[in-house]
């Protein structure tokens, strides 16, 4: 591919809108749905943690923002957060580490890009954690003393920080391992690595 296309802001653009409704259409295949908000999906994050890899942090956490507000969105119609019985402080704070932080965090995922693969793979792990601490701190400070929200019976009763680390750890552990050896993968591929410069 010509090396001025690649360069041009028309050419970001566009390739950051299809990455990013590849990623939300992704986000709707859901291997392990968690019955408190998070899921298993099929590599949703895989294709911003490629933008950001592919075009730099700019157009990455450009791209993970809107993400975002996509989740967001799909949280609020599909998900039903409004029907949750949050009050309006807990609300703002689910919007702002559930969705907001946690999914632009992933546009950081190219900060280790020029290091190469190793870099790439380990840019990935580590925007992932990211969304683990967002979510984590979400459920210890948010979610810890609704009765509606405990999934684990009294088993955790009392201790929110095991609580928000055992829910958020079923579906991001997987999760992580799954989009890093993707990652892994697909940026090993020769075309792949011709975008990246890697």
């Amino acid at each position: 591919m010509n090396e001025n296309i690649i360069k041009s802001p028309v050419y970001k653009l566009t390739l950051s809108a299809i990455f990013i409704a590849l990623a939300t259409g992704l986000s709707f295949i859901k291997i392990i749905n968690m019955p408190l908000g998070g899921s298993v999906t099929l590599l949703s994050m895989l294709p911003i943690v490629m933008i950001s890899t592919m075009l730099g942090l700019k157009w990455g956490i450009g791209s993970a923002f809107v993400y975002s507000l996509l989740q967001l969105l799909f949280g609020i119609t599909l998900d039903g957060l409004f029907g949750w019985g949050l009050t309006p402080v807990m609300l703002v704070g689910t919007i702002f580490l559930d969705y907001i932080l946690a999914f632009t965090v992933l546009g950081f995922a190219g900060m280790f890009a020029k290091k190469g693969y190793v870099g790439i793979c380990a840019g990935t792990a580590i925007v992932i954690l990211l969304r683990f601490v967002c979510h984590f701190i979400s459920g210890f400070i948010i979610f810890s003393n609704l009765a509606q929200f405990e999934l684990f019976g009294r088993l955790f009763e009392n201790r929110p920080v095991l609580y928000s680390l055992a829910y958020n750890g079923l579906y991001m552990l997987p999760e992580l391992v799954i989009t890093v050896i993707a990652a892994a993968i697909i940026f090993k591929l020769p075309q792949i690595k011709k975008l990246c410069s890697i």
